[in-house]
């Protein structure tokens, strides 16, 4: 069973930055597909920045140039670094990723099934 690892939230002012960390573990195998979301109070959660099942980038527009994401080259561990913070980026964190799996729970899938996995999230606070 994998299980993911977030670490690094905080409380940060204004213009401040902080580095997130997710790990996963239960798995010998790269993670398919691993990201940040983040959720606000009142909102519904959203993705953050992430790394897609082809290996490549994807980011919000709110957080382009400003937060980076980044991996190991083991490719279970994730980082995002966040830069020049707003109150607006005020939320829960989570990190998600995806395992490409032929067997769950008693069941052969010929083509495969993506399984996620959550983690269960860093709060990141930015003060005004």
């Amino acid at each position: 069973q994998v299980q993911i690892v977030e670490s690094g939230g905080g409380l940060v002012e204004v213009g401040g930055s902080l580095r997130l960390s997710c790990s996963a573990s239960g798995t010998t195998r790269d993670l398919d597909a691993i990201g940040w979301y983040r959720q606000a109070p009142g909102k519904q959660r959203e993705l953050v920045a992430g790394f897609t099942r082809e290996g490549s980038t994807d980011y919000a527009d709110s957080v382009k140039n400003r937060f980076t994401i980044s991996r190991d080259a083991s490719k279970n561990t994730a980082y995002l670094q966040m830069d020049n913070l707003n109150p607006e980026d005020t939320a829960v964190y989570y990190c998600r990723a995806e395992l490409l799996v032929s067997f769950h729970r008693g069941t052969y899938y010929p083509e495969g099934r993506y399984l996620e996995y959550w983690g269960q999230g860093t709060q990141v606070t930015v003060s005004s």
